[in-house]
């Protein structure tokens, strides 16, 4: 089964996309993970990005697109989550032909809804390893009493300078505003599913699970 996550910066995407790589054998397709990939993997494609990314440029819906491509003819995968893409219309209708194309569909569009006061109070509480990118929170996750990550052992943890109320309200305007058409997209092509971001991690795992089906 091929998904999309849906939600807004904070919402627990990432982290509900390596349970489902862990407990169902998914994999995730990150547009910002396959970029940086694609830019030191010595390929046609990769040579293509790393000229784009090194002169500032902004990669085209076509390369990524052509990216996603690849992975989808790679062998041995259960279904992708896709993170990060669509974010339009346009890409939703590429992404559509692509997955077409290739005799693939998606399953679900898996959207983690969140109440903006909740969500900006928690991110603002944000801290990552800036080791292995595990994520803490000082209110529901805090750093480990010996100071050390539980995922990697590393000592040290940095917040994002753009976790602040003011930068997080308009990141999330922008969410809203490029999402908004997408919904209903999905909605109307009967795929969307709707989950509470804000629970806790395994209660937000059972929602998706339930909404997926099994």
């Amino acid at each position: 089964m091929n998904i999309i996550l849906i939600g807004p910066p904070g919402a627990g995407k990432g982290t509900q996309a390596r349970i489902l790589e862990e407990e169902r054998g998914m994999t995730q397709l990150s547009t910002g993970d396959m970029l940086r990939e694609a830019r030191t993997s010595g390929t046609d494609m990769g040579r293509k990005v790393a000229e784009i990314m090194d002169s500032g440029g902004l990669v085209t819906d076509e390369i990524v697109i052509g990216l996603i491509e690849e992975r989808l003819q790679s062998t041995g995968e259960v279904g992708f989550i896709f993170d990060g893409f669509p974010r339009t219309l346009a890409q939703a209708a590429a992404l559509d032909d692509l997955l077409r194309a290739n005799g693939e569909e998606l399953g679900a569009v898996v959207e983690m809804q969140v109440d903006d006061d909740a969500l900006v109070a928690r991110i603002t509480a944000r801290s990552t390893c800036a080791n292995c990118g595990e994520v803490y929170n000082d209110i529901t996750r805090p750093i480990p009493d010996d100071g050390k990550c539980s995922n990697c052992g590393a000592a040290d943890f940095r917040r994002r300078a753009d976790d602040n109320e003011e930068s997080l309200r308009t990141r999330l305007m922008e969410y809203y505003k490029k999402t908004a058409p997408l919904i209903g997209y999905y909605y109307h092509a009967g795929l969307l599913r709707q989950v509470n971001g804000l629970g806790e991690i395994d209660e937000v795992k059972g929602e998706i699970a339930a909404s997926l089906g099994r």
